[in-house]
Order: C-alpha cells, then sequence, then structure tokens
C-alpha cells in the first residue's frame, strides 16, 4: 500500500480488524502465517516487519536488504521467512 500499511479485514461483516502502521515507504507484500496468528509485510523502506494479527503490534523488524525489499513469505511451518 502506498500509505505505509497493511489492513487486515474481516471477510464476512467486511470490518476492518487491524491497521499494521509502522513501515516508513510504500509496501510491497503482505501475507499471513500458516496458523494466522502472525503477518509479515514487506517494503520498499528496506525492512520486513513480522506482526501479531491480534494485537497490531510489530514484533520484528528484519533488516539487511539494500534495496527495496519486494517479498516475504512464511515457512510452510511458520518458523522461517523468506525475503527478496
Amino acid at each position: 500500500s502506498a500509505d505505509c500499511t497493511a489492513k487486515i479485514w474481516n471477510i464476512t461483516s467486511g470490518e476492518l480488524v487491524q491497521t499494521l502502521n509502522g513501515h516508513r515507504s510504500r509496501l510491497s507484500s503482505a501475507a499471513f502465517s500458516p496458523d494466522g496468528t502472525l503477518a509479515v509485510t514487506s517494503s520498499v523502506d528496506l525492512t520486513t516487519k513480522i506482526w501479531s494479527t491480534e494485537s497490531g503490534e510489530c514484533l520484528h523488524t528484519l533488516q539487511g536488504h539494500s534495496c527495496g525489499v519486494t517479498s516475504g513469505v512464511f515457512s510452510p511451518d511458520g518458523s522461517l521467512v523468506l525475503t527478496a
């Protein structure tokens, strides 16, 4: 999203559940963990963030890329995150 946020929506009611706010530039990807308790967002601000889907709290900020991060996905068991 160009507004630097990711939003979690209830698909039944259409209501906004959480706004994940903390990136300093537009987001390029967002995904849920296999069990749905976490979300991962990647941004052109060179970071990937891990979020609690329940509280909306940023749990970890992953840094290490020298250019914008275009994707971040959880491994099938949810123990790792792959960024690119």
